[in-house]
């Protein structure tokens, strides 16, 4: 009797480059860029592991450069406000005076969350609420509370979100990792061809060279922004730990194949997809339109099956496989503690609350409402955001576990954030009017005011 084995391919993304606090006044730049969290991509596009000497060097460049946290913005505050039009002014005085971008402008005063948005006419301001505290690098270099060990926010990440919400209102902000038809195609030859299993890695080794290399698409945000490598680093970090690639970092979350592997289910010419999507219980609004509330806010892992159709077409099947959807729900519980142990994770929340407030700007026209200008923020000629490779492919790579005589395939997933829908749905309510009065009246908490 024959063997088969479950074949898993894994769809991998970017975690491209991200510098440290910027020397160039006119431009939102860390003077470093070198691969974080573990991945590099190289001058074709294409995505591979970093070297441990690569992230060493890293941290130790970071360091070096690394302002000392201002003494106000170090310790913790549950609601600190960060005014958009003082960091405007901030931003513009750097400009003028023909100095660097400090490190409280460019990590966005330590804010790590975005629970509130507060347009206040009287000040001609906007102003961001949410938890935040000073900041320090962990062991890979990546920028995180001093207590909490979550990503601060970047003032990268706001620009880019500000600056296309606007183009991006019916078509969202995406990141995809697919295999090519051609891949496809001589995947489907070649295991028709597959007998037997023979060595293992002779075995893997020909599926890999079958499927070949894949392709990183973005919509909505440049492919080269820091936003994109975000997006695609945390698709391919979750890929690597369905796929069983490496560990988790938290406890409870086996990878799918271990879970597929506890099942009696068979999988026929079936192709697995994830992909991540913002979560929040509530979006509110404020009757006047000029406070809302961010309630509950994380992230979803979302599942669905995908197949080849006869004409050699990926489609979508519209349901779940039972263990893709329990893998799905149980990273959807554990993904709190996920943004602490791998920060990427914890970076694509944040990029997440970005874009449903430059959603939210946009769409609601605040910046009008508030009477304000902020040309630094919303226009590319005043400030420079990163400019890093663009990831646009990727190695296939293959793991097989043994499982009856079919294969599982793991063939497309990313992310997708629909912002102006979360926006067009908020719920009217005066909680938020209630907390914005509160804070209009607290001297405590704010920052560039």
């Amino acid at each position: 009797m024959s063997r088969r084995w479950v074949v898993t391919f894994a769809l991998f993304g970017a975690f491209a480059t991200f510098s440290v606090p910027g020397r160039v006044a006119a431009q939102v730049g860390f003077g470093f860029n070198r691969a974080v969290g573990g991945i590099s991509i190289n001058s074709d596009g294409l995505i591979t592991n970093a070297t441990t000497d690569t992230l060493g060097k890293l941290r130790a460049e970071r360091d070096r450069l690394m302002q000392k946290v201002p003494t106000d913005l170090h310790g913790a505050a549950a609601l600190r406000k960060v005014s958009l039009r003082g960091l405007e002014e901030a931003i513009e005085e750097s400009i003028r005076a023909g100095k660097p971008l400090s490190d409280e402008v460019v990590l966005l005063a330590g804010l790590q969350d975005i629970r509130y948005v507060f347009v206040y006419p009287e000040q001609k301001d906007i102003v961001l609420v949410g938890y935040g505290e000073g900041w320090q690098l962990d062991r890979n270099g990546n920028f995180i509370g001093v207590t909490t060990g979550k990503p601060v926010l970047l003032l990268d990440d706001l620009l880019v979100a500000l600056r296309t919400a606007a183009t991006t209102a019916q078509g969202g902000i995406s990141c995809s990792i697919d295999p090519t038809k051609e891949g496809l195609d001589r995947l489907r030859a070649h295991v028709a061809r597959l007998s037997t299993v023979g060595n293992r890695g002779s075995t893997a080794t020909g599926i890999e060279k079958a499927l070949g290399r894949q392709t990183v698409t973005f919509t909505g945000v440049p492919a080269t922004s820091h936003f994109a490598s975000v997006l695609v680093a945390a698709d391919y970090r979750m890929k690597r730990m369905a796929m069983k690639f490496e560990r988790a970092p938290v406890s409870g979350m086996p990878s799918f194949l271990d879970m597929f592997k506890s099942t009696e289910l068979g999988m026929s010419n079936i192709m697995q997809r994830w992909w991540l999507e913002p979560k929040y219980e509530a979006v509110l609004r404020s009757p006047d339109g000029l406070a809302w509330e961010f309630s509950g806010g994380s992230v979803k892992c979302m599942t669905e099956e995908d197949f080849n159709a006869a004409n050699g077409q990926r489609e979508h099947s519209g349901h779940a496989n039972e263990v893709a959807q329990r893998w799905a729900d149980n990273m959807t519980s554990h993904y709190d503690d996920l943004a602490v142990a791998a920060p990427v994770f914890g970076d694509l929340r944040n990029c997440m609350q970005l874009a449903l407030v430059g959603a939210l700007v946009a769409h609601e026209r605040l910046i009008d409402k508030a009477g304000c200008n902020l040309p630094a923020l919303t226009q590319a000629e005043t400030l420079k955001t990163l400019t890093l490779a663009a990831p646009t492919q990727v190695d296939s790579k293959v793991s097989m576990v043994k499982q009856g005589t079919n294969y599982v395939i793991s063939a497309s997933g990313g992310v997708m954030i629909y912002s102006g829908n979360l926006v067009a749905k908020a719920r009217e309510s005066a909680a938020p009017a209630e907390a914005r009065g509160k804070a209009a009246n607290s001297g405590k908490g704010w920052h560039w005011n």
